[in-house]
């Protein structure tokens, strides 16, 4: 979170250096641009200088200056009052002048070109300069020029283009910082806690679109990890009643066996009689005995695991899909070829939940026990059921391990050096059982392949 809010802080600064930098680069240009026109006057005037005349000048390549005006000293003779304008429109405001000369009561010869001359014009401004020719004074140049205030402009769009553009990101930041990071972080301490044991843990609710499925797992979760605790409590407590039930049960007949073999062994029995019966005695108690242990083993063979199938069904297509989607990943990285063959999309009967964990049983048992050479899987109709089979090349079961296959905890000679519990195929043989399925398997010359079988 904190991280998180350091982004944040990191685009606010990012923007404020980026609108000052625009601001400086901005200004500096607009600057630049003022004064750039006194080179074009400049230009103007050392080839006016050059020439020792004035002349109309060529103002198609100048791109501030838009007017040259020439003000002969002949024009308006030679009294101060003209005189003094004259000098006081070197490099001041035109209007000034002007007004300066409407406000004097008697106007000289040539005034009427003398105001022309320094008349505002609109939308540009003006500048005076005397124009001499060898130390005489010839007359004065006026220039009309404009400075461009589209810099300006432009920084201001820059500026709210700039400010929009980090507006927009910054509420897309501040809405994942509500909506997503605040909420996983206040949910990811739930794994941790559930770890740890602590089921009492309320999951709180969230109403963001983002966390719904998770809050609702973590939930499942929290739920099944505390049925699963209680379960374990109730075996834990029936698998010592059991033991205790077992083991005064057994106390009677193997307190008679020791009593029969001790008389036996002390020669207590003097008749033939008396030593069969002794020895039918034992016999009787030893097959109690023997009861009491298939007792025992049926037991702990018997419901291992609760296992709830949904009576739903489900389409071939979208559950080879979801194979697809788990496996094809996992052989490329290993190497291992992965081919699945033809097959019509059906509608099968059964949980695809259920089925995706049969094959996942299937398909690790393939990786884990082949020779990570080739995984097909073949489909194909028979007997209106539709039939999957996982062919895995490498060593396959022997003859004698083949029967117990599916049994709980057992586990093949060929698993010694591979981790596992062996209830796999048992868990998979149950689950396919209650959907109404079956399960089998068969020995190849190079391999092995275990099949299911699917009610359409």
């Amino acid at each position: 979170m904190k991280k998180y809010n350091r982004i944040i802080a990191v685009s606010v600064l990012t923007y404020l250096v980026m609108a000052v930098l625009l601001y400086l680069f901005c200004r500096d240009r607009n600057a630049s641009e003022n004064t750039s026109y006194k080179v074009e006057i400049n230009q103007i005037m050392q080839g006016l200088e050059d020439a020792g005349a004035f002349t109309e000048p060529d103002l198609r390549d100048m791109r501030y200056v838009k007017e040259v005006t020439f003000l002969g000293v002949q024009t308006v003779g030679n009294d101060a009052e003209t005189g003094r304008n004259a000098e006081i429109g070197r490099n001041v405001e035109i209007g000034r002048n002007a007004d300066k000369v409407a406000d004097t009561e008697e106007m000289p010869h040539g005034i009427e070109e003398f105001l022309a001359f320094y008349q505002n014009r609109n939308g540009m401004s003006s500048v005076v300069y005397p124009f001499a020719v060898k130390g005489k004074l010839m007359g004065f140049v006026r220039f009309d020029y404009v400075v461009s205030a589209a810099n300006q402009h432009i920084l201001w769009i820059a500026e709210g283009a700039l400010f929009v553009s980090w507006l927009m990101m910054f509420s897309v930041l501040w809405y994942i910082r509500m909506q997503v990071v605040k909420p996983f972080h206040l949910l990811s301490q739930m794994p941790f806690e559930l770890a740890k044991g602590h089921l009492q843990v309320d999951v709180e609710e969230n109403r963001g679109r983002f966390f719904g499925k998770f809050v609702w797992g973590i939930a499942m979760l929290r739920d099944t990890l505390y049925a699963s605790r209680a379960k374990a409590l109730n075996l834990e407590k029936e698998k010592k009643l059991l033991l205790l039930s077992i083991s005064h049960d057994i106390k009677i007949p193997l307190s008679a066996i020791k009593l029969y073999a001790k008389a036996l062994r002390e020669e207590i029995y003097k008749t033939e009689e008396q030593k069969i019966h002794a020895v039918r005695q034992i016999e009787k108690h030893a097959l109690e005995i023997e009861e009491f242990v298939h007792k025992i083993a049926s037991t702990a063979s018997e419901d291992i695991l609760e296992i709830d199938v949904a009576d739903s069904e489900f389409y071939l297509k979208n559950y080879i899909d979801k194979i697809r989607e788990i496996y094809e990943p996992k052989c490329r990285l290993s190497m291992t070829e992965f081919v699945v063959g033809e097959y019509e999309n059906k509608l099968l009967k059964g949980d695809v939940d259920r089925a995706v964990e049969v094959m996942e049983n299937l398909m690790e048992n393939a990786v884990k026990y082949g020779d990570g050479h080739s995984i097909c899987l073949k489909l194909y109709e028979e007997d209106y059921c539709q039939v999957i089979e996982v062919y895995n090349s490498g060593s396959p079961v022997s003859q004698n391990e083949m029967p117990h296959l599916f049994d709980s905890f057992f586990r093949g000679s060929n698993a010694q050096d591979k981790s596992g519990n062996g209830l796999g195929l048992y868990i998979a043989r149950q689950i396919m059982i209650k959907m109404d399925g079956d399960i089998f398997a068969r020995r190849e010359d190079e391999g092995m392949c275990i099949g299911l079988v699917f009610r359409m």
